[in-house]
């Protein structure tokens, strides 16, 4: 069997679960999509009437509720109320693993009034910002001013703290790094109560670094100071079809955006965005995108395409259509290009209404897309989320670039998912060794796309049903994510922790580093008031037994080192 040879696999029997997931698109269209749509009209009408109130009300209400964080968090009774968390019910969160650490005994604090954007900073090119605040309320605010986050995930919902505290990343981060590597300034109330502002040069610079990947579990972040870039009103996209096979469609992303000579800062050369969609073993359209302004967009002969119409095709399906058009160039209005993918969820779309895709749906019913995800979790028992587990995929691999070939021959050898969707990102070198770092001496390699100061890495984005599933053949999910959790371990890999983790604490310590983490929950009294981001992120439920002696194990090494002698 040849490398890319997938293993014969027996058929499936099918089970009662498997009717149901096929026609849950019933449940979508008449109970899941006019919710999503009323929640999004009035979210949109709450975004409105805090735009409509100056910055100094909304730093006032802030104040205001910080103070109820921190007169809370003074309301614990540690032997009495358990671990602290928000108050945010479990199935409202964006990410795909089980938020069971909340049926534990805990202390619960409300953050849902903290949707406020506090200031968009022209002067100092900085944006401030609550933890709820989403990437569409604040592309709504920003780009009218011809300004941006330098990063922007492509999903509406998707908040500033999510991204912050978990992974964030666009395609824009192979210039700017990762959602976190653009943040200026936290401010954090920790377990004490105490209210810090974090930056990278001040007494609270180990803080900033370890709360990126932390999962809220070092303190409440209240608010972001996030760096801006200054756009224009186009995005020009270049469409370039690719094929071959697997290492040839990867070289030929990393060509799209990597000059061979090491040029990676040069802006001529080296593109604003950049994405890539594997469509199958051996075709690939390359899009790179260059801002461009209102007057070049709309010279004579140039193609404008306004994306963001309820009834235009779902992207990646208008993408894939330039292998058989060959090479093409238009122009999105720039806020339709960020949030290209929100409509149809990247392809989960085509899974959860197989026919949304069609001229008719989406001329019909096309502005009710797309649902929201924490109702389709919501409307979803033990039984259906356990099946979702086994039977469908939603993980990014984090992998150095150069490895991004290996990368999509495993994933095709081991689950057979397409689309893929790649972007790269910077991985930079920073004064401290965070939870994510890059390979050690990556520089004195000078492979494409790296620099002296950060090594390009790439997000392999592996979301759909596998192939032996649309096929009715067997397949085990969980043993899947186990050897791809292996594999990225073996390669210098991360598994971003919104998706289902088979990891062990042994295993999750050996993938992400442990060192500044923990120093940090230790200093700033985060252990025994805030759980560990292992538990945190670890599949299953979790007892409130098994939880508070791993966190009494953590206490008792805490004091154990406080009583050591000093030489």
């Amino acid at each position: 069997m040849s490398d890319l040879d997938v293993p014969l696999r027996p058929k499936r029997k099918k089970i009662w679960v498997d009717y149901f997931v096929n026609f849950r698109w019933i449940i979508v269209i008449f109970v899941v999509l006019p919710i999503s749509f009323t929640l999004y009209f009035l979210t949109y009408l709450g975004d409105i009437r805090s735009e409509r109130k100056s910055f100094k009300q909304r730093q006032k209400e802030h104040d205001e509720n910080v103070k109820k964080v921190v007169k809370r968090l003074k309301q614990r009774n540690p032997s009495r109320d358990g671990l602290v968390c928000t108050a945010r019910k479990p199935w409202i969160a964006v990410g795909m693993r089980n938020v069971d650490y909340k049926r534990a005994r805990h202390f619960e604090v409300d953050l849902s009034a903290f949707r406020n954007i506090l200031e968009i900073d022209k002067d100092r090119m900085v944006a401030r910002v609550e933890p709820l605040v989403n990437m569409g309320q604040i592309s709504r605010a920003t780009v009218p001013m011809n300004l941006s986050l330098a990063v922007v995930a492509e999903l509406d919902d998707l908040t500033v703290g999510g991204l912050i505290n978990g992974y964030g990343i666009e395609g824009s981060s192979h210039l700017y790094g990762l959602f976190s590597d653009t943040v200026v300034a936290y401010e954090i109330v920790l377990a004490d109560g105490r209210v810090v502002r974090a930056t990278k040069d001040n007494e609270y610079s180990d803080l900033f670094y370890a709360v990126p990947w932390s999962q809220g579990t070092l303190g409440f972040l209240v608010s972001a100071e996030i760096k801006l870039i200054h756009i224009k009103e186009y995005m020009r996209l270049t469409y370039k079809p690719v094929v071959g096979n697997i290492k040839e469609l990867a070289q030929g992303y990393i060509d799209s955006f990597a000059p061979r000579d090491g040029d990676q800062d040069n802006a001529e050369k080296v593109p604003d965005f950049v994405e890539t969609m594997i469509y199958n073993p051996t075709e690939a359209v390359c899009m790179t995108g260059k801002y461009a302004s209102k007057e070049e967009a709309k010279k004579k002969g140039n193609v404008i395409n306004s994306v963001g119409w309820w009834f235009k095709p779902w992207f990646y399906q208008y993408a894939q259509t330039a292998l058989k058009r060959g090479e093409f160039v238009e122009y999105i209005p720039t806020r339709e290009y960020y949030h290209r993918h929100t409509r149809c969820l990247y392809w989960e779309g085509k899974l959860i209404l197989p026919f949304a895709d069609q001229f008719w749906f989406r001329f019909l019913l096309g502005w009710l897309m797309p649902p929201k995800v924490s109702l389709l979790k919501a409307t979803q028992g033990e039984a259906i989320r356990n099946y979702y587990h086994e039977m469908h995929v939603i993980q990014d691999m984090l992998v150095p670039l150069y490895k991004v070939g290996d990368a999509l021959e495993w994933v095709h050898r081991e689950m057979e998912v397409y689309p893929i969707w790649l972007c790269p990102h910077r991985l930079y070198k920073l004064p401290v060794k965070t939870m994510v770092y890059p390979e050690p001496g990556f520089e004195l390699h000078r492979r494409q796309g790296d620099t002296q100061y950060a090594q390009m890495y790439t997000d392999v984005g592996v979301y759909y049903a596998p192939g032996p599933v649309l096929r009715g053949e067997v397949f085990d999910g969980a043993e899947a994510v186990r050897r791809m959790e292996s594999w990225l371990i073996e390669n210098h890999g991360f598994q971003p922790q919104y998706a289902v983790s088979e990891l062990n604490e042994k295993n999750f310590w050996r993938m992400f580093d442990a060192g500044l983490y923990e120093e940090c929950r230790k200093k700033y009294g985060a252990v025994g008031t805030f759980m560990s981001v292992y538990y945190k992120c670890k599949k299953g439920r979790k007892t409130e037994k098994e939880v508070q002696e791993a966190e009494q194990a953590h206490l008792e090494t805490a004091y154990a080192e406080l009583d050591e002698p000093v030489d």
